[in-house]
């Protein structure tokens, strides 16, 4: 019989791409939600009939998810914010004390394998708080469960995602769009596909005690980004530098929407390259390629904001 599997942060683009692909390998998961009413008619629908269990716990219920781990092979935590919304989502809440009642856990119940997802280029940017509560919880995740596999992915895209998702809506009807630090950022994109199959293969292979960096196959700065995403949707937009000042001026400004645009902590990562640091492997490395074009993915979806939506493509304008 194949391993048991529990999924925290289940209903986000990874966690739902996740479920398909293990179920579908007749591996029977455990998927959490904060919010049953909410995503768990959705999560229902990603899973293979009697291989899907989705369970709704508040993450600091420490007797839950104590149960939930006692009967599971493997505990995969997805869960990240990048805000800070309330009292209770907090970088320290987050990234700090669940991770490490996971790992404690982990190491309790002496579980199989522990993969924990966090994010690329953290050592270079302390000044973000964002990316140092990321870092302090991949420590106390060492500390207290040392065979765990941590994953490093640099910007994550896809149909579902709060990257190309936000910047398309913006550039649709903004006339300008400013450019941070001259858009001179590097990416390594990588789709939600190609990290679902990494961390599948890191289940399938039982890869433990390792940090893996994961990318996908191009370097791209931000005012490339942008370019593309204008290009796809059929926009022409001025990108416009501009200085540091004004920019934490606008963060400032963004933030206090329900859902931020842009933070000022943002605006600190934006300073750093999101690439790989050199030193850990990364997917490419261990064998585990990304496939995913960046233009022809986002290609897929783009339509949403181009001006004749899903007829803008020339085989239906000849038609």
């Amino acid at each position: 019989m194949k391993a048991k599997i529990c999924i925290f942060g289940a209903s986000g683009q990874i966690g739902k791409s996740l479920i398909r692909k293990l179920t579908k390998a007749d591996y029977r998961v455990t998927a959490i939600t904060r919010n049953l009413h909410q995503k768990g008619h959705v999560l229902k629908t990603q899973g293979n009939p009697g291989y899907l269990d989705v369970v709704e716990v508040n993450i600091f219920d420490e007797k839950k998810i104590r149960e939930l781990i006692k009967n599971t092979d493997i505990c995969i935590n997805l869960i990240g914010v990048l805000y800070e919304k309330d009292k209770f989502n907090t970088f320290k809440n987050i990234h700090e004390s669940f991770p490490s009642i996971l790992a404690n856990l982990c190491r309790e119940y002496n579980i199989k394998q522990f993969i924990h997802l966090s994010a690329l280029g953290l050592e270079m940017a302390l000044d973000s708080q964002y990316a140092q509560s990321k870092l302090n919880g991949e420590n106390f995740i060492k500390k207290n469960f040392n065979s765990v596999t941590i994953l490093r992915p640099s910007v994550v895209y896809s149909v579902d995602d709060n990257f190309t998702t936000n910047f398309m809506k913006l550039l649709n009807i903004l006339p300008f769009f400013p450019l941070y630090y001259n858009g001179e950022t590097k990416f390594y994109p990588i789709h939600c596909s190609d990290l679902t199959e990494i961390i599948y293969k890191v289940v399938n292979h039982n890869i433990q005690s390792s940090t893996i960096e994961c990318v996908g196959n191009e370097e791209i700065s931000l005012k490339e980004i942008l370019q593309r995403l204008l290009k796809l949707i059929d926009k022409k937009r001025f990108l416009i530098p501009i200085p540091f000042l004004l920019a934490k001026l606008s963060a400032n400004f963004f933030q206090l929407l329900s859902k931020p645009l842009l933070t000022v902590d943002q605006l600190k990562l934006l300073k750093y390259h999101n690439i790989p640091s050199g030193k850990y492997k990364t997917n490419f490395d261990l064998g585990f390629p990304s496939y995913a074009n960046f233009d022809l993915e986002v290609e897929k979806y783009c339509f949403m904001w181009k001006k004749e939506g899903q007829y803008s493509n020339k085989k239906y304008k000849n038609n």
